[in-house]
């Protein structure tokens, strides 16, 4: 085999557009901003129904320009402009049609709370001919983007087994907006790797799904989830979600793994390791060799989830409004697709198991 390049970082566009940033939370603080500094994207102006929370946001990114207004910020935005809306989901159906027509607009996933809002919401970009994304930015992160690199060499042939497992002590106190929701580990976090899923094996004719609460997180409607996505008898699709491992660092495991006919590939997902600080990610690889034993390679790997995988879905958004790419992955009607899956998996849930014929 030829020599791999493993690329592990997204293209840019060759003139970034103006971003307009509506909504200052923590994802916004976090990793829309770091994300967009790093890559040299300008931010002109910010509004949130928080002011003091924008003006905060403001001075710490150097945003010259706060808003008092939603329509203040639509009304100051230049033609070339990308919304940047990070707001809850249930605020979307509100929000997108005080938005120019034929405005861009990169979305913060989910697409809505539910199914239906998720209808609506692609009526309304479609209506008004927006040219709309969302921000399933998972698909950039280093890691997967390395990934992606590998297969596309086909440096581990064929894959036929992707599996994505999350056994974790993830601190849901930090978010108490999800202690009122119907939905909450599926809807806002294994939607990450449903997308992902789907990215790299394309639509599956199914799924099975089974999602559980917790004694430990007992106000939340679930945090554990298994979900079988179906690609018939030779692909196998697996993610397994456990947000409750309180027991220390040294057994939770927050991976995605793929495995083909002439290898396979681990990355670890470090954020989720110790959230929100974090543990350091990890990429290996092991490539067969004919009459060899099986080896590892390490690939170090630059940047992480939070904020760099935030550029990708930015650029990629950018580069398709200029024209230098032909494709936009997180279009709203992919999104839309990944958000039928995710009704999919509660419906397999709430319908439980084959009965047990005695």
């Amino acid at each position: 085999m030829a020599a791999l390049k493993i690329n592990q970082a997204a293209l840019l566009p060759k003139e970034p557009r103006p971003i307009i940033s509506i909504g200052a939370g923590g994802i916004v603080n976090d990793a829309h901003q770091p994300a967009y500094q790093k890559a040299g994207f300008k931010t002109l102006g910010i509004f949130d129904l928080n002011q003091k929370q924008a003006e905060v946001t403001a001075t710490k990114f150097a945003i010259p320009s706060v808003y008092t207004s939603l329509g203040e910020a639509v009304s100051q935005a230049p033609d070339n402009a990308v919304f940047d809306v990070a707001v809850p989901a249930a605020a979307l159906e509100t929000l997108l049609p005080q938005l120019p027509d034929a405005a861009a607009v990169l979305i913060q996933k989910p697409m809505g709370d539910s199914f239906a809002q998720a209808k609506t919401i692609r009526a309304i970009c479609q209506d008004k001919g927006l040219q709309a994304a969302v921000n399933f930015q998972m698909r950039y992160a280093p890691y997967v983007l390395a990934a992606r690199s590998l297969i596309e060499q086909g440096a581990i042939g064929e894959v036929h087994d992707m599996e994505i497992r999350i056994k974790v002590n993830t601190p849901w106190h930090l978010w108490h907006f999800f202690e009122a929701l119907p939905r909450v580990e599926i809807l806002y976090h294994s939607i990450h790797y449903i997308d992902i899923i789907r990215a790299f094996l394309g639509e599956p004719s199914g799924l099975y799904a089974k999602t559980v609460s917790s004694p430990t997180s007992a106000k939340l409607a679930s945090t554990r989830s298994n979900i079988i996505m179906d690609y018939g008898n030779h692909l196998r699709a697996n993610i397994t979600t456990n947000h409750g491992h309180a027991y220390g660092l040294k057994n939770q495991e927050s991976y995605i793994a793929w495995e083909g006919t002439k290898g396979a590939i681990k990355a670890t997902i470090g954020l989720l390791l110790n959230y929100p600080e974090g543990k350091p990610d990890a990429f290996e690889y092991c490539i067969l060799q004919e009459g060899q034993e099986p080896g590892w390679t390490t690939q170090p790997i630059s940047g992480t989830w939070f904020p760099d995988a935030f550029i990708g879905s930015m650029a990629s958004l950018m580069r398709f409004l200029e024209g230098s790419s032909d494709q936009l992955p997180t279009h709203i009607d992919d999104a839309f697709k990944t958000m039928t899956l995710v009704e999919a998996a509660h419906r397999s849930s709430d319908a439980g198991g084959v009965p047990i014929l005695l």
